[in-house]
């Protein structure tokens, strides 16, 4: 199994001025941006994750990224992973490259604080250990925006939104039948290919892709980990995507929606051996490779009804996810207590979902939107080998919501909601969230700020599934973690907004964490509510549009994240290392895998219309980590820069050539430790629209 992403440490993790000081030479061009100003037209940016209906940015208390279909193809863009790299308050932990499993930290918090949905699917993996989305499976292609709202958010989005929501939506068909094929090759044996429809007609709109992605040979293993005379194997993967969209307005007042997703992933990886001779003490990496295969397959239908001339807008939705991972791991070196022989296993998880959401506008500018749901997780683990034990357990969560939206003379803009969770397992919790935000007159400065409470749920492993052969007991007596945070900031447009920068400051405090607690008097462990978490920091950004063929966008992230917790004589190997650190004078150390400083700079030119040239720069410091195996709990990894750059050329009416260059100065470094990142990689492709 991949490792934890919690505060527990295990595996799978000055000032404001002074750091956005350089945006200021952007300024430097203001006479430029002057005379150019009233060609402009500004477009209004708009997200619907913060508020489930159409909100402009600008009017959102909450911090909020999107990134555009262009966006993902101007930067050429291929996977979800890549897609978030740039994002403020985002830290990307991908294990082995491609089709590796793939975590995202929001802010400090842990990988499973983050809620994701696809298309309105909650696609958290029921089956996994601490309830996380596995990034790493989602191809880009047939994306048609991002956002990323940042912060709690369990008022409106219920279990797992202690850091925020990434909310992706798929395209959609517009206008005529439009065909578009997609074939790119490149390095280490890379080949992306796709193909798909969509259009509309009348009242009807579709849109079908097929994606295929497959890597040949990507070298993952450090050489220092490897014993002399044992074989370096590199890591591949495939991975085929279904995906289609339909919707019909039957009438003016009905209508019907269908979406649906396919995923299969195989993936060969080396993992770890711990037999003798070679991980007598500690690890190393196994000669005989891993197989992964994960499925996962997603369907949600709707039915929609606008009623009061369109001032009553409802949505009744059912859906369903199921993800399928069956895993044989490489056998180990054979010992004297054992074959060697690693028998397979297999995680199935499942969520069917029933919701409603109405939104009425009481009068223009105001709004009042409640919803109702009720959801049924699954997780089955089936008996595979005589050394198994197979389980199957199930949860219930009931939960109701309301929302007020309103616009008070187009300058101050509020957004409150609060939900009522009600769960099978650990009884009713309720959570609340506040976002105001204000237009100063005559300078159009954007003051925002949010507050809100947050709850991730015991997950089904957490609460029942056991090992006794390695003395670890689940415990279904776990409470939720909870959480409280807010941020507050600015944004200010300058010159028509050609230019616009601002900042925002942070800080969360998180309770009830679930960590492991080890029992030295019986040898056993199992999971309790000890922890606690807190989390801090600055997140800035300047955008400019130099002229109407040149954008810039810089972004910088600040982010503290410290273990709070009182350490206990009686908890494990990484909590004892943090007692020891405590002794030392570092009560509260910093938590794995979260860097305190992230940059990053985006470029796009379009010298002519056919043209489009395109860069991005990501710099990240140093991070505490553990090694591969967590031998050593806690040191200091180096930091990383990359620059990747892009180019698209239309040499034909619908017909473009495309070339890239990932990790341009092939900068070698591991993220997580223990896993090299991709090298320097080359791809040209060919897309055909007609």
């Amino acid at each position: 199994m991949f490792p934890s992403s919690c505060f527990a440490l295990t595996g799978a993790r000055r000032h404001l001025l002074a750091h956005v000081a350089p945006a200021a030479f952007l300024l430097i061009s203001g006479n430029a941006f002057a005379q150019q100003a009233q060609r402009v037209e500004r477009l209004e940016e708009i997200n619907v994750v913060a508020t489930s209906t159409p909100t402009p940015n600008d009017q959102t208390g909450s911090s909020v990224t999107v990134v555009t279909a262009e966006q993902i193809r101007e930067m050429q863009r291929r996977t979800a992973p890549e897609i978030l790299q740039t994002v403020p308050g985002l830290n990307v932990v991908q294990t082995g490259g491609t089709g590796g499993y793939t975590n995202v930290f929001m802010r400090g918090t842990n990988a499973n604080h983050v809620k994701v949905l696809i298309d309105g699917i909650e696609v958290n993996d029921p089956a996994s250990a601490n309830g996380t989305f596995d990034f790493g499976q989602l191809l880009a292609g047939d994306i048609e925006r991002v956002e990323v709202l940042r912060g709690p958010q369990s008022g409106l989005y219920g279990s797992d939104a202690i850091g925020g929501v990434i909310s992706i939506t798929t395209k959609k068909g517009e206008g005529p039948a439009k065909f578009t094929t997609f074939v790119e090759g490149g390095s280490y044996g890379t080949l992306n290919s796709s193909i798909g429809v969509r259009g509309s007609q009348e009242r009807v709109n579709y849109s079908f892709n097929i994606q295929r992605q497959s890597v040949g040979s990507l070298p993952v293993t450090p050489p220092e980990l490897t014993p002399p005379g044992v074989a370096i194997n590199n890591n591949s993967y495939n991975n085929l995507t279904f995906s289609s969209k339909v919707g019909a307005q039957l009438t003016d007042i009905f209508g019907v929606n269908l979406v649906g997703r396919y995923t299969e992933g195989r993936l060969r990886f080396t993992s770890d051996d711990f037999g003798f001779p070679y991980g007598f003490a500690f690890s190393s990496p196994n000669a005989r490779q891993d197989y992964q295969r994960d499925k996962q397959s997603y369907v949600r239908g709707e039915a929609t009804a606008n009623l009061f001339d369109g001032r009553f807008k409802n949505w009744f939705g059912v859906s369903h996810m199921r993800s399928d991972t069956w895993a044989k791991p490489g056998d180990q070196t054979p010992s004297f207590f054992s074959s060697g022989y690693q028998p397979p296993y297999q995680y199935i998880g499942e969520r069917t979902k029933f919701d409603w959401r109405g939104e009425f506008e009481v009068v223009n500018g105001h709004k009042l939107i409640a919803g109702a749901e009720t959801q049924r997780d699954w997780l089955t683990i089936p008996m595979l080998d005589p050394t198994q034990t197979a389980t199957e357990a199930a949860l219930t969560n009931t939960a109701g919501y309301v929302e007020y939206v309103g616009n008070f003379f187009d300058r101050f803009f509020l957004t409150a909601n609060a939900r009522r969770d009600r769960n099978s397992q650990f009884g009713g919790h309720t959570t609340y969230r506040i976002a105001p935000s204000f237009h100063v007159p005559w300078t159009d400065t954007v003051l925002k700020a949010s507050y809100g409470t947050g709850f991730k749920a015991p997950t089904l492993n957490q609460l029942y599934v056991s090992y006794p052969a390695f003395f670890y007991f689940a415990n279904p007596r776990l409470l939720p973690e909870q959480s409280r945070g807010f941020d507050v900031g600015f944004e200010q447009p300058l010159f028509e907004d050609r230019f616009r920068f601002g900042a925002t400051y942070f800080r969360n405090r998180i309770k009830d964490l679930i960590n492991t607690q080890f029992d030295p008097t019986t040898f056993t462990s199992t999971l309790v509510n000890i922890g606690s978490g807190k989390t801090y920091g600055v997140e800035a950004f300047a955008q400019a549009r130099i002229f109407d063929q040149l954008t810039l966008r810089a972004d910088y992230t600040y982010t503290v994240a410290r273990d709070a917790s009182s350490i206990s004589p009686t908890v494990g190997a990484v909590q004892a290392e943090l007692l020891r650190q405590a002794i030392e004078g570092t009560p509260q150390p910093d938590l794995l895998r979260r860097p305190r400083r992230k940059a990053s700079l985006q470029a796009t030119w379009k010298p002519i219309d056919k043209l489009s040239l395109s860069a991005s720069v990501v710099r990240v410091s140093g991070w505490i980590d553990g090694t591969r195996d967590f031998s050593i709990p806690r040191f200091k990894a180096p930091g990383y820069m990359l620059v990747n750059i892009a180019s698209s050329y239309e040499f034909a009416e619908g017909v473009t050539a495309t070339a890239r260059v990932d990790n341009l100065f092939n900068k070698q470094y591991q993220s997580p430790t223990g896993f090299r990142a991709q090298g320097m990689a080359a791809y040209a492709g060919l897309r055909v629209t007609y």
